[in-house]
């Protein structure tokens, strides 16, 4: 095991030491050339004009004809320059692309290895599924529904089945809501710059009523499920898993996830050694 352990280690270790100095490299050679770019192109329009001044006067000596040829000559050399790096930039989106995708790649195999927690009260990096609904708040809003009455044992046995089943009838109808791609509760709006945003319409007759019924708790949980969907995937409205950090409350990072991992093999090559 601990070979393995090792080897898988060294193999994530260099991968993302790699990735960091290919990020730091692209983003030099992006500001380079879009340096040069801009630097070319007012080089460029620089002989244009004065080509143009002179081409037009007609009355040139031999002198002049020769500063005139030269100067089509350096602008043609130009051109060619500012071509060259109009291809390696072209050259450099398509690399980040490729990055891109091996990054989402990994990223599929950490999600796939760490799993969904059942219990996610004492996790700090573990998959979230976007979308989905917290039961949670409908165990709470059930608990307000059917207060404690009597005694005995088969009175509290049947008030937490009672709750049980409304908390999952609750969770069940509205999670069908969620899901339904006819249930839109958004908004667009425009700022004065004309920049266009779409944020959650408060006046939803549903939402309203949700939160008059059941509470703000169970209004909060179903609007950041709603949020979530709309999100990550608005079109197929099915939860979505992701690399999430419970502590922060906000999406995992490759490092953080890869240092989950570690920690969770060192574990349990502890428990069998």
């Amino acid at each position: 095991m601990y070979p393995i352990y090792c080897c898988f280690e060294d193999s994530f270790g260099w991968m993302l030491q790699k990735e960091k100095e290919k990020l730091h490299k692209k983003i030099h050679d992006l500001q380079r050339g879009l340096d040069a770019k801009q630097a070319l192109e007012l080089e460029v329009e620089r002989l244009r004009g004065i080509f143009h001044v002179r081409n037009r006067n007609r009355e040139t000596d031999l002198e002049e004809k020769k500063k005139l040829e030269l100067i089509k000559m350096d602008l043609q050399e130009k051109e060619e320059q500012l071509e060259k790096v109009v291809d390696l930039q072209k050259a450099l989106i398509v690399k980040d692309l490729k990055t891109n995708d091996e990054l989402q790649e990994v990223r599929k195999k950490l999600i796939s290895w760490i799993g969904c927690p059942k219990n996610t009260s004492r996790v700090i990096i573990a998959v979230k599924k976007m979308g989905d609904l917290e039961i949670k708040p409908f165990v709470e809003a059930s608990k307000r529904e059917f207060p404690a009455e009597g005694n005995g044992r088969a009175a509290q046995r049947k008030l937490v089945e009672e709750r049980e089943m409304k908390a999952i009838e609750w969770s069940i109808k509205w999670d069908n809501y969620v899901r339904d791609p006819r249930w839109h509760p958004f908004k667009v709006v425009t700022d004065k710059e004309g920049n266009s945003e779409e944020i959650l319409d408060e006046n939803d007759e549903k939402l309203k009523s949700l939160r008059n019924e059941l509470g703000d708790e169970v209004h909060d949980a179903v609007v950041t499920a709603l949020k979530e969907m709309n999100e990550y995937n608005p079109s197929g409205r099915y939860p979505v898993p992701e690399l999430w950090n419970f502590r922060e409350g906000r999406k995992a990072t490759l490092k953080e996830g890869v240092a989950h991992l570690m920690s969770q093999w060192k574990l349990s090559k502890e428990k069998k050694a």
